[in-house]
């Protein structure tokens, strides 16, 4: 099975180049992206003797939860350098603002996994030690940093049910793959059994680590700067296409209840702004696209950010918050986003049924009356105009259990970490 995965990897290498130029066009993709994944230009390693930790999460959220480990590692040891590769975009604009003036930590974009280029970008960095995030399993990459000897760990290691039916149909190939692995740690209860399931001999589970304590970057007088002061505001964040028209017709459930009512607007995907902005238009709600560079229009009923790095700020402010990509019945086995960075503001969470991809998360935040469930835009309406009513009523108890929680993980899993860097 490697072997014909490894064969597909260099006979599909012509298409991959056509594919990601395409994407280039539709701004998926830019130059940068497109040239150090196929390392025409890639960043060159000046060696200076420290130990290299290559760190490696696709996107955003995997991204994020790895911030407070990078630099508790930087801040207790400067003999180490950092190596940051990603996917996305998003996630690359992320790191590079949150590490702007640590020159220990660098980004590059992950090459693809085709064997040549893996081997190119391991010749060049040499890590002493690899860490991949979350579910990022690459076999070309995983293999040869085994042959190389080099310690490989999966943090914070999601498997789910459908992920581990597909495992299932390769199931020595997944057992090959998973016992490449030197340590395991799960992000649930339910990744850790199929960790063990795949063959993987040393996984254990701490909690999730997307729950560890994250710096806050924003400050500033937030109402003041937007223009808010007499406004009844909440937010929508990382919201998915169709689930706007969801909040636009809460928006006009609460408007009867509180005439100034504003609805923030965060979509997961900032280039869907105009579209989002046309069809709010079918409503005949005021609508404007915030740029981060002028107040919000006292007229204004529905604001869509298409900036990113904002929700801290607009958490900040509203205190109920629906997050997307958990209404979409299309979207069940993949529901949910990360609700953690709002819960950390401070906010009430409202969330619908879909939220596969973060259940055991909401499962205790509903069990601490911190989020709660909601069927349709007429609940979601009935939540928030209660918060409205209710002046967002403190839930810091809660909130302190949640941090104390959080850090247990986080220093439990720094514990495993100082335990390879000291191999």
């Amino acid at each position: 099975m490697y072997f014909t995965y490894k064969f597909l990897s260099f006979i599909l290498y012509p298409i991959f180049l056509i594919i990601f130029f395409l994407r280039i066009l539709l701004t998926k993709e830019n130059w940068e992206s497109f040239k150090e994944k196929f390392l025409f230009n890639h960043k060159e390693n000046q060696s200076d003797h420290r130990k290299l930790i290559w760190f490696h999460a696709a996107s955003i959220g995997e991204a994020t939860s790895i911030f407070p480990i990078i630099k508790n590692l930087i801040k207790r040891n400067s003999e180490l350098k950092i190596l940051v590769t990603t996917v996305t975009l998003s996630s690359s604009k992320i790191i590079k603002k949150e590490f702007s003036n640590e020159k220990k930590v660098i980004h590059q974009f992950l090459p693809l996994d085709i064997p040549f280029l893996v081997d190119k970008f391991l010749n060049n960095w040499k890590p002493s030690f690899v860490l991949f995030i979350d579910s990022e399993i690459w076999p070309n990459f995983i293999f040869k940093l085994k042959e190389r000897n080099i310690f490989l760990a999966l943090i914070n290691g999601r498997i789910t049910k459908k992920t581990f039916n597909r495992w299932l149909l390769v199931k020595k190939f997944a057992d090959k793959i998973f016992s490449s692995f030197d340590l395991c740690l799960a992000s649930s209860k339910e990744s850790l059994e199929y960790l063990k399931n795949l063959n993987v001999k040393n996984a254990k589970y701490f909690g999730n680590l997307k729950f560890a304590p994250q710096s806050n970057s924003y400050s500033g007088s937030d109402e003041k700067i937007l223009n808010l002061k007499n406004r009844k505001v909440w937010c929508a964040a990382n919201t998915h296409f169709d689930e706007e028209a969801f909040c636009f017709k809460t928006h006009i459930k609460i408007k009867k209840v509180f005439s100034n009512v504003l609805t923030i607007i965060i979509p997961r995907h900032i280039n869907r702004t105009k579209s989002i902005l046309k069809n709010s238009e079918k409503y005949g709600l005021k609508t404007e696209i915030f740029n981060n560079q002028k107040e919000i229009n006292p007229e204004t009923e529905i604001a869509l950010i298409n900036t990113f790095g904002q929700l801290q700020k607009f958490f900040k402010i509203c205190k109920s918050v629906f997050i997307g990509k958990s209404m979409i019945k299309s979207l069940e086995l993949v529901g949910g986003q990360n609700p953690l960075e709002a819960v950390r503001a401070g906010c009430k969470i409202y969330h619908g049924p879909f939220v596969y991809n973060f259940q055991e998360v909401y499962d205790l935040l509903n069990s601490k009356n911190i989020s709660k469930e909601i069927v349709d835009e007429s609940s979601l309406a009935t939540e928030i105009v209660k918060d409205f009513d209710n002046s967002n009523k403190n839930i810091s108890e809660n909130l302190n259990k949640i941090e104390l929680y959080g850090k247990d993980i986080f220093n439990k899993t720094m514990e495993e970490i100082d335990k390879i860097i000291k191999l």
